[in-house]
């Protein structure tokens, strides 16, 4: 197995971190860090459409989001742990995809998170 080249390392830094710098300033940029994933209830109307609930732990404050997979695909269930830069506004939450397309889901519910002893 080859180690990847330093332009390789710098292509993927770029990736990532340009759709960062473009994005609009109307929210703060801040890592969140994704506690669970559960299955979201199934709809009557659609119910092959994949929902999860994911908590995301942002600062002092647990957020529950509803989360749609567009592919269809259940990788987010094994995401628990990963931190990512998420910007949080009234009633949804921004995260961006691994190749770099922002992604606005509703949020559930929020509270405030006491540390534990």
């Amino acid at each position: 197995m080859r180690s990847p080249t330093s332009a390789t390392i710098a292509f993927l830094l770029l990736s990532v971190t340009l759709p960062l710098a473009c994005q609009e300033r109307h929210s703060k940029w801040q890592v969140g860090t994704i506690m669970a994933v559960a299955k979201h209830a199934t709809d009557e109307k659609n119910p092959d459409v994949r929902k999860y609930d994911v908590s995301v732990k942002v600062g002092k404050t647990m957020y529950v989001v509803l989360y749609v997979p567009a592919d269809g695909t259940d990788t987010i269930t094994h995401r628990a742990g990963l931190d990512l830069l998420v910007s949080v506004g009234q009633k949804t939450m921004a995260f961006n995809n691994l190749l770099g397309h922002k992604i606005e889901v509703p949020i559930l519910s929020r509270k405030p998170v006491t540390p534990s002893s």
